[in-house]
């Protein structure tokens, strides 16, 4: 779900005001259509659709930085190069983690810890039973094997009088990269932006499961109460501020969406 705070879904593309993040986007080799992105996908880079497919661009980008070697070759791995890779191909596997498991590639052994984690607990938890009939106003007689008449059933859900959302960005992993400071400050206002994207957005995460940020309540870090989310506006000015620096670095290219046909 915070992966998907930087997606359009309407528009199968990066949302407009954070264009210049780097990411894959894979079409359709038959009629160009859009299929899937690095984004989108469960494992991000490591996609068959990105790996596997016939159109091999990512797969040479990281092949020609570690070639395959020898059966049981040992070598040693130059960690702060993945990083600054998978940095200006798909910036968010830096967040979400990673494992390059392809065997051409590194012997498989590619992989990064996510920086960025979540999860929502319940506390005083209670049952709420419910329950209702499927009618059916032509038939209720009807035979309900066959999905006629009316159905009477019933529902059991959970009800709590406390939820708590929790949020971990790994600061020490991400200064652990080793990359430039405007990239890094990038990756750290993303992390924050997606926090801040998911409370302020649609916490529909079922269909019986719609919540909502209590009115009033800030969000503070656990280890300084003092520090409080941003507001999404700030942290999209920032954000589009950091893209603008990694390329005036020239960490970014200004056009870092690359294009593959599955």
């Amino acid at each position: 779900r915070l992966e998907l705070q930087i997606w359009d879904e309407s528009k199968r593309d990066i949302k407009e005001e954070l264009k210049g993040l780097p990411y894959i986007r894979v079409i359709s080799s038959k009629d160009d259509n859009y299929l899937t992105s690095s984004i989108t996908e469960a494992h991000r880079l490591n996609s068959p659709y990105i790996l596997e497919g016939p159109d091999k661009t990512v797969l040479d980008i990281f092949t020609k930085e570690y070639p395959k070697g020898k059966d049981k070759e040992v070598r040693l791995i130059n960690k702060q190069r993945f990083y600054e890779i998978v940095a200006k191909h798909d910036i968010n596997s830096l967040l979400h983690g990673l494992f390059i498991s392809k065997s051409d590639i590194a012997g498989g052994r590619l992989r990064i810890p996510r920086a960025l984690s979540a999860f929502i607990e319940a506390e005083n938890i209670h049952t709420a039973a419910s329950g209702g009939v499927k009618n059916d106003h032509i038939n209720p007689s009807g035979d309900t094997g066959k999905g006629f008449g009316n159905v009477p059933f019933h529902r059991e859900e959970f009800t709590s009088c406390d939820i708590m959302a929790y949020f971990s960005i790994d600061l020490e992993q991400i200064h652990a990269y080793g990359l430039p400071e405007a990239v890094e400050r990038l990756i750290i206002l993303l992390a924050l932006y997606k926090i801040r994207s998911f409370v302020d957005g649609n916490m529909r995460l079922r269909t019986a499961c719609d919540l909502a940020v209590k009115s009033g309540y800030d969000f503070s870090a656990a280890n300084d109460s003092s520090y409080i989310l941003p507001d999404l506006t700030s942290l999209t000015d920032d954000i589009k501020e950091a893209i603008a620096e990694c390329q005036k670095i020239n960490f970014f290219s200004g056009n870092d969406v690359i294009t593959i046909k599955y």
